[in-house]
């Protein structure tokens, strides 16, 4: 499978993605300035699945990640965080930081896997219509140290 940096073209598949996997998906005009200063790779040809990471300093933050519903569970998620982790270790990034829905089982169960461990809770962050808020877990993942 073909895993590659994004690039300001892939935005309309990155929104056709995201619209597969959230309530509430951003548009081709927010990702088109993700991609122009943020972190994004890509995996696949054409695209399944995207992360967006947002750099500050030598810590880093996992802004979005999806993949197309049929694709799940091929192990696209893990390859993308495994090349990010990767890349960011060699920019000096120490940490990686992360917020997750609570009833996201798949996801939390994917940030334990790759070593992420909970630091916090946003209570009712995630908008859920109809129903209540949903709470938001925060994560965080120290990155090894390049070699």
């Amino acid at each position: 499978m073909t895993l590659r940096r994004g690039q300001v073209g892939d935005a309309p598949a990155l929104v056709r993605i995201h619209q597969a996997a959230f309530d509430h998906p951003w548009s081709e005009f927010d990702f088109c300035n993700y991609l122009e200063s943020d972190l994004v790779w890509v995996i696949g040809e054409p695209i399944v699945g995207f992360l967006l990471i947002r750099v500050v300093g030598d810590e880093a933050e996992i802004l979005t990640l999806a993949v197309e519903p049929i694709q799940r569970r091929a192990g696209h998620a893990t390859a993308l965080l495994d090349a990010a982790k990767q890349d960011l270790a060699k920019a000096n990034v120490s940490r990686l930081f992360l917020e997750v829905a609570a009833d996201n089982s798949s996801a939390l169960a994917l940030y334990e896997r790759q070593g992420f461990a909970q630091i916090g809770i946003r209570k009712g962050y995630y908008r859920r219509d109809p129903g209540p808020n949903m709470d938001a877990r925060l994560f965080s993942c120290v990155l090894p140290a390049a070699h």
